[in-house]
């Protein structure tokens, strides 16, 4: 039986293969702008919080 070089053929074929990369490829950029935009978002929400809260203490005391 051939059955390693058979194997030994079918392992190339699989690893020159490059069809589904792409799709791995977007994932990964996918993955960064949305782990990017969550950390974002943290630093953000809180500059937006003192900034409304500077401004809810400024309105409070001078109305």
């Amino acid at each position: 039986m051939n059955v390693i070089p058979t194997a030994v053929s079918f392992l190339r074929t699989l690893l020159a293969n490059e069809d589904g990369q792409d799709l791995v490829e977007y994932s990964l950029v996918f993955a960064m702008i949305a782990f990017g935009s969550v950390t974002g978002m943290g630093s953000l929400a809180s500059g937006l919080n003192d900034v409304f809260s500077t401004v809810s203490s400024t309105l409070t005391t001078n109305v």
